[in-house]
């Protein structure tokens, strides 16, 4: 069985590839030539990860799109179980996102440069890198744009159902006074394994929450914003494994 999964994942990350390369310059060229690049960057990132999911026999269920309103930004925040994450999000959020990325993504050849003019890279255990990271959130999302943060802050490889919140996402809602939105990622640890990467096909489930607006600036507002965005993602992660 294991030869067969092995087999399976050379080919899917063949494919993977193939599509980087394929979509690239799409991706990156409108990016490049103007900062209302988004949405054609964005039509072709989706195909990519849309192509390589289709023929990877990856499927996908999404529920709540409605809580999402068009033209408002949002905070999105997730749980971080597998690697499949990264295709899934900007193909289920139908909003152009800027995200946190680590900074060891970066180095990987032509991924790291086209994911680059999307995503945020910080180095985690460098407390500057996290401030000046906060600082370009705080620009994109006073242009409009909606970012999506991992508060767990790493993949969640123990048998947790989340891993304890950093402070970033909600300290940032909490300053620009925009919204978090949960959302709970469903079955992409059983497309590539805890802790194994290995990939199987499968369907991931995602959930959207409604809102969470931030409370007034307080000393306790950062605290009370990540207890009640962490009860609110756990809940949906136990009411719909």
């Amino acid at each position: 069985m294991k030869f067969f999964q092995w087999i399976y994942t050379l080919y899917s990350a063949f494919l993977f590839i193939a599509l980087m390369l394929t979509f690239a310059l799409p991706v990156l060229v409108p990016l490049l030539v103007s900062e209302r690049g988004d949405k054609v960057a964005f039509f072709f990132l989706r195909s990519w990860a849309s192509i390589w999911s289709f023929l990877s026999g990856i499927r996908y269920e999404v529920h709540g799109r409605e809580n999402i309103l068009p033209g408002k930004p949002y905070i999105y925040i997730f749980n971080h179980r597998s690697f499949v994450d990264a295709p899934v999000i900007p193909m289920v959020i139908p909003q152009e996102i800027r995200a946190i990325g680590k900074k060891e993504l970066s180095k990987i050849p032509v991924f790291g440069t086209v994911i680059g003019r999307l995503a945020v890279w910080v180095d985690r255990g460098d407390a500057e890198s996290r401030r000046v990271s906060l600082e370009k959130l705080i620009c994109f999302l006073n242009q409009g744009k909606s970012v999506v943060v991992a508060p767990e802050g790493t993949r969640n490889d123990s048998r947790e159902i989340l891993l304890p919140f950093q402070k970033g996402a909600f300290r940032l809602s909490v300053d620009t006074g925009v919204p978090i939105l949960p959302m709970a990622i469903l079955g992409a640890d059983k497309v590539m394994a805890r802790g194994s990467l290995l990939l199987r096909p499968g369907k991931v489930r995602v959930y959207f929450s409604s809102p969470i607006s931030p409370p007034t600036p307080s000393e306790t507002a950062v605290n009370d914003l990540l207890e009640k965005s962490r009860n609110r993602l756990e809940a949906m992660i136990v009411a719909h494994e």
